[in-house]
């Protein structure tokens, strides 16, 4: 009898490399969110080549234009080269208004939530408060605080305030009650279990509230800048407005959509930076 025929060993398939690995799950998410805006472009484009309106620049021309905003040396007009100027403005009264919110609303969210004294004092009038619209104190913020910077920081200061308030006290409220025993049997007791158990619990609460409140404070600030602010993205989008110059209003809305998505995700990058412990929040 002969020998019987040992086959060699199959060679093992090669492993993926770690790097490209990595590069894929971080190109993963930015390509699954092309399609949408690349759809829209398309669709924009289809419509004012085949005349379906006749009001709206073409995205070549709006981009051209956005060019020209943002560093001149094409129609060379009053706003040419300016978009640093405006965003920076715009940026420094949303920033403003958002923080003053913030320090504001967080304290004063955990004492109604934690506190059921405060909370029946204060509940019926933040209710009463809040269904009020940002525009309806329009008017009033330009008779106590004039025309100009501190009426938009004020009005901001509103957009970014309740939904930073209502999410602190639900998060607060929100806290099982069986994380306080687990904390008293482990000889957390007192103020302690504020830092150890109710701070940590609503966390997640509160930068939902935080990122709400951000993003409605670049949503309010066109509105704060209707009251005479000479610079600001929201005065650049009323200038283009009364000017009939309907490229100007769009950039202006572009810068607005781009600075809120960055701000958002430095909001994000935070929130998962503090609740790294928690598998459950990821941006």
């Amino acid at each position: 009898m002969s020998e019987a025929t040992i086959a060699p060993p199959q060679a093992a398939a090669p492993l993926a490399r770690p790097g490209l690995h990595r590069l894929g799950r971080r190109l993963g998410p930015f390509l699954l969110a092309l399609p949408v805006p690349l759809l829209l472009l398309a669709f924009w484009h289809f419509a004012v080549a085949n005349g379906l309106t006749r009001l709206i620049p073409s995205p070549a021309e709006v981009a051209e234009y956005m060019v020209d905003f943002a560093v001149g040396g094409i129609w060379d007009d009053a706003f040419s080269a300016t978009l640093h100027i405006h965003l920076l403005a715009s940026a420094s009264r949303v920033y403003g208004g958002f923080l003053l919110a913030a320090l504001v609303a967080v304290p004063l969210g955990i004492l109604i939530g934690r506190v059921a004294l405060v909370r029946q004092l204060m509940d019926p009038f933040l209710q009463l408060m809040r269904p009020i619209p940002v525009t309806a104190w329009l008017p009033l913020s330009m008779i106590l605080f004039g025309l100009g910077t501190q009426s938009a920081f004020f009005l901001v200061f509103l957009g970014a305030f309740y939904p930073i308030l209502l999410n602190t006290i639900l998060g607060v409220k929100n806290v099982e009650p069986r994380l306080f025993e687990a904390a008293a049997m482990l000889g957390c007791r007192g103020n302690a279990q504020f830092f150890k158990v109710v701070l940590p619990a609503s966390l997640p609460s509160i930068f939902t509230g935080l990122r709400l409140g951000l993003g409605l404070a670049w949503f309010v600030i066109v509105v704060g800048e209707m009251t005479g602010v000479p610079q600001g993205l929201g005065a650049v989008i009323m200038d283009g407005r009364t000017l009939s110059r309907t490229e100007l209003v769009i950039c202006g809305m572009i810068v607005i959509g781009v600075a809120g998505f960055l701000s958002d995700r430095a909001v994000v990058m935070l929130m998962n930076r503090l609740l790294r412990w928690s598998p459950m929040h990821r941006g």
